[in-house]
């Protein structure tokens, strides 16, 4: 069996300037790149400008397709070093031009009034099958290309609470679990665990904005692509452990499929919460996102 993608090699980063970093993107990846890797090569390439602060929150638009073939530069700009808030936002730029941008917020480690939501009512991952298990229907009927694309093992370790996630049946529900968590080891790192849970978060959440509609991600005529995402961070985590994924999408209107994302950990806590908005449509002769 092939050895799983290390997220820590795939995001790093090579520092060009005092805030300017180079970042590149796997060999074997899609046809553009994924957004969840601009994302964390985003918020990586922003940690290396701050000392001794911890993001809690994030907000970045897609601008652009992003060619895996070519390397991608991270601009840092240091907005605010504050007594307990640190700013930063990052522009990542290929060919000259903004593909993506992204602004985070750190802050000083400290104590407060704390309250959560409950975390929904689902079977634990244990009780699921594996995710080779939950795609191999699948697979079986799949073109060979994306047979082979399917079945190697990709970093990030999925199990859908009601089936595979991303061969959406239909119509269903607007609302998903998923339990996920990252293949390789992390290290002791927290601002890594973050990093890549930034990563993931970017999976899985428009499809369910899709589940109503009888539409999958490989239905033809099909257009979609992330717009903007924003993620805030409650507690810190092991995100090599299990963590469940709730998303529910309450709109969905003018081409656009709104999402909401709840991550908790094993134990119950609530560890960070996600929002994104999405294109999806059907495509139009001659149409442009």
């Amino acid at each position: 069996m092939d050895t799983p993608e290390s997220l820590i090699e795939t995001l790093s980063l090579e520092r060009l300037e005092l805030n300017l970093f180079r970042g590149v993107s796997p060999s074997m990846g899609p046809g553009r790149i994924f957004g969840g890797q601009v994302i964390g090569q985003s918020l990586l390439a922003a940690y290396e400008t701050v000392e001794d602060r911890v993001c809690h929150s994030l907000h970045c638009y897609f601008i652009r397709p992003g060619d895996p073939q070519i390397p991608i530069v991270f601009d840092v700009d240091r907005s605010r070093d504050g007594g307990t808030f640190t700013t930063r936002r990052v522009v990542a730029i290929q060919n000259g031009k903004q593909i993506f941008n992204l602004a985070a917020s750190f802050q000083v480690v400290e104590e407060g009034f704390e309250h959560q939501a409950p975390m929904p009512d689902v079977p634990g991952p244990d009780d699921l099958p594996s995710e080779a298990e939950q795609q191999k229907k699948m697979l079986e009927k799949a073109p060979p290309e994306m047979r082979k694309m399917m079945s190697r093992p990709r970093p990030i370790e999925m199990r859908a609470v009601d089936g595979n996630p991303f061969f959406n049946k239909g119509p269903k529900p607007a609302e998903n679990s998923v339990w996920f968590r990252c293949r390789a080891p992390i290290g002791t790192d927290p601002h890594m665990h973050q990093v890549i849970m930034a990563y993931a978060s970017d999976m899985n959440m428009l499809s369910t904005a899709m589940r109503p509609h009888r539409v999958e991600w490989q239905t033809p005529g099909l257009q979609s692509a992330s717009l903007d995402h924003a993620m805030w961070f409650h507690k810190p985590s092991n995100f090599n452990e299990w963590h469940l994924y709730h998303q529910d999408s309450p709109s969905a209107s003018g081409g656009r499929g709104f999402v909401r994302g709840s991550i908790f950990d094993r134990k119950g806590d609530l560890v960070a919460s996600v929002t994104q908005e999405g294109l999806i449509r059907m495509r139009k002769p001659d149409a442009k996102a």
